[in-house]
């Protein structure tokens, strides 16, 4: 039974996009081997755009692509064996032969790979590199220019992250309920991570930024479908709530705007919404943690119609738990700048200075934000000798930028 080509093209290339992932995830389960899976992979795709537009398509698409990659490797191996020694292969292929799939298996191996790619054993690089590349579908030339490094490096690490799973034998599993709150923080962070990488990066272009916090929302969608856990929900809603304010967070000239000065007829009402939702969600379950506490931070400034209508208060109550949950110098000095808006200036300058003199010297945040509480309170040298500490510290051109502007403003005054 013959099929138009030309649709089958277009079927492939859909299934492609939307299931790819999960018939690589099988397979390297069924395979053990990372590269072994991705050139069964597009070999079984190869043999459907043959087959399918002569023979029709199969009842069950995905199905038929694990198994005609699962057959391509073996037979490719038989092929190895001819030149090698057979006893270099015939464990693989025995276990290769053998293999059973069932369902509940298939279905769990979007998340055995998850977790495998952001191991601990891994380093941050190799475990971003690894995801972006085998969860994402990332090339590395994506990868590397949203890295801003070269795709030899990005390969590079792709490589060592492969083989060191292979020569550790690390395992290609879910872990247990025991193991699971560590390991699922570590999958967290690198998901986090991503996003951020997107969201605050001021290097690179504004499209391969939006693309990297797009892949870290859609890998954060996946693992709340694979693994409800309330602190997946608080993640996803923390990168939806900060994800609204995109259009807005930054000026023409690509300079950091003050949340307080954001255009928000400029944010979207549909992130803010479901990420209110999944806030809800997971407080509710009381499971909760530090991706919860955040996502609610960025709801109640979400909620609010302009700046002065925001509930500082209860900010101030989040970011308290916050710190009970997980204490950090920057975690205080962002305590600090809310309680400025509740008991006023003076009470959060002291905080902030002790913070910026001691655990926070280096970092321009904090001496960005001890110059506007001098503003503030009318301590003009003082802010001006902050905000000149602060654009030593800065890095960025974007944040320097946006310093050298609140400089000139307060030099004009």
């Amino acid at each position: 039974m013959s099929t138009d080509s030309s649709a089958i093209r277009q079927t492939l290339a859909t299934l492609y996009r939307d299931e790819s992932r999960r018939v690589l995830a099988t397979l390297i389960r069924l395979l053990g081997d990372f590269d072994l899976a991705e050139e069964a992979l597009h070999e079984a795709f190869r043999v459907a755009m043959e087959q399918w537009p002569r023979d029709g398509m199969p009842a069950n698409p995905r199905a038929w692509l694990v198994s005609a990659g699962r057959f391509k490797a073996i037979d490719n191996l038989r092929r190895q064996a001819r030149f090698d020694s057979l006893e270099h292969h015939a464990e693989q292929l025995a276990a290769l032969t053998s293999a059973e799939r069932d369902d509940d298996s298939v279905e769990d191996d979007r998340l055995r790979l998850i977790f495998t790619c952001c191991h601990p054993a891994l380093g941050a690089d190799a475990q971003v590199a690894l995801t972006l590349r085998e969860i994402c579908d990332l090339s590395t030339e994506d990868i590397a220019r949203a890295f801003l490094t070269t795709p030899s490096t990005v390969a590079q690490r792709i490589v060592r992250a492969k083989n060191k799973i292979r020569d550790a034998g690390i395992p290609y599993e879910v872990p247990s309920r025991s193991e699971l709150p560590e390991r699922l923080e570590a999958v967290l962070r690198v998901v986090y991570l991503v996003f951020n990488e997107g969201y605050f990066a001021s290097s690179g272009d504004s499209l391969t930024r939006s693309h990297l916090s797009s892949e870290a929302i859609r890998l954060g969608r996946l693992l709340l479908e694979l693994l409800p856990e309330a602190e997946v929900m608080g993640l996803l809603a923390l990168m939806l709530l900060n994800e609204s304010r995109r259009p807005a967070r930054l000026s023409a000239s690509g300079e950091p705007v003050r949340l307080s000065d954001q255009d928000r007829s400029l944010w979207l009402r549909e992130l803010i919404s479901e990420g209110d939702e999944l806030v809800l969600q997971a407080l509710r379950s009381r499971q909760f943690g530090v991706y919860t506490l955040q996502a609610a931070i960025a709801a109640v400034h979400a909620e609010a119609a302009h700046s002065d209508a925001t509930d500082w208060e209860q900010i101030v109550g989040l970011y308290g738990a916050l710190m009970q949950a997980a204490p950090s110098p920057v975690v205080a000095l962002n305590r600090a700048v809310a309680l400025a808006m509740v008991e006023g200036p003076q009470v959060a300058l002291e905080l902030v200075q002790a913070l910026a003199s001691d655990e926070l010297a280096d970092y321009h945040l904090a001496h960005a934000a001890q110059a506007d509480l001098h503003r503030r309170l009318g301590q003009k040298p003082a802010a001006i000798a902050a905000y000149q500490r602060a654009l030593a510290l800065a890095q960025q051109g974007p944040d320097r930028q946006f310093l050298e502007g609140c400089l000139g403003e307060l030099n004009r005054q």
